[in-house]
This record gives structure tokens, sequence and C-alpha cells, in this order.
């Protein structure tokens, strides 16, 4: 399964639209007004699926995420040098990125690709393809590359 993540060129806050591979609109997230980053992720209809929250003054960055209103996890960066690493406690999933930080792997506790996140380099906003091995892990796999633009983002700005 392949979705387009594509981030609004004009908004206030934080907000992407998630496409598939046919252009059809699968997700909507929108952020809020919070000490840290907080999306709320929205299926086509408008209903809430899920939440990534920063938590903020954590000596490394890190995101709770929230299915509904259930804390799944969090995904805390690992202290690493030439190439982004996250650690992800709630499914034994791990991220690994390149030394640009555009393009990453996911992979399951056996080494198991899960999903593959590559960044595209020629558009006015950030947009990422997700390409998800299993269609049932899509909403972790965007939440996930949510937490990761979200510290990109914080990164950035100081």
């Amino acid at each position: 399964m392949k979705l387009l993540f594509r981030q609004r060129f004009f908004s206030w806050f934080d907000s992407y639209d998630i496409y598939d591979e046919d252009g059809n609109t699968v997700y909507v997230v929108k952020g809020q007004l919070s000490w840290g980053h907080c999306l709320k992720v929205f299926d086509a209809s408008g209903q809430e699926l899920g939440t990534v929250k920063e938590k903020i003054l954590t000596w490394l960055p890190k995101f709770e995420l929230y299915e509904g209103s259930s804390y799944v996890g969090c995904i805390s960066k690992e202290l690493s040098f030439f190439k982004p690493r996250y650690d992800i406690d709630c499914c034994g999933w791990h991220v690994e990125g390149s030394f640009l930080e555009w393009d990453y792997s996911i992979t399951g506790a056996a080494g198991e690709q899960v999903a593959v996140i590559s960044k595209e380099i020629f558009h006015m906003t950030d947009t990422y393809v997700l390409d998800i091995v299993n269609p049932v892990n899509a909403l972790r796999v965007l939440m996930f590359v949510l937490a990761i633009d979200a510290e990109k983002c914080s990164r950035s700005s100081n």
C-alpha cells in the first residue's frame, strides 16, 4: 500500500493531507495549539483516529502515540551521529534514516520490513511517499512519520 503525505502550503498550524495511489484522501492531519507538537489524525469522513503528541522537557525528542483516546506507545529519537534512528516501544519496530534524512526504513522485531518512507525533494512543502507492506499498519506508520517530521521541523526552527 502506498500513501502520499503532503503538507499544506498555507496553514497556521501543521496540516497535512494523505492520499492513496489514486489521489483519494485517506487521512487528514491537523495541528493543534499546545506546548510542543500535537497532531490529530482524522479519516476522510472526519472521524478522529489518532494523536501524535510531543513530550517536552526530554533529553532527546520523544512523541506519545494514541489511537483514539488509548495510549499505544512512544517513539524516541536515539543518540546517533550519521544516520537518524528512532526506537518505538509499542510494537518492537525500529526506524532508521539515511544520512540526508530523506529516506527512512521501518523494520519489525524480527528484521522484516514494515515500511519504506521516501521524501520527494522538488516540492514547495514536505512531501513523503509511504510504502507500507501491510495496510493494517498504515495509521501507525503515518503517526511515526508525523513524529519524525515534527522533530525535524523543531530542530530546524531553533
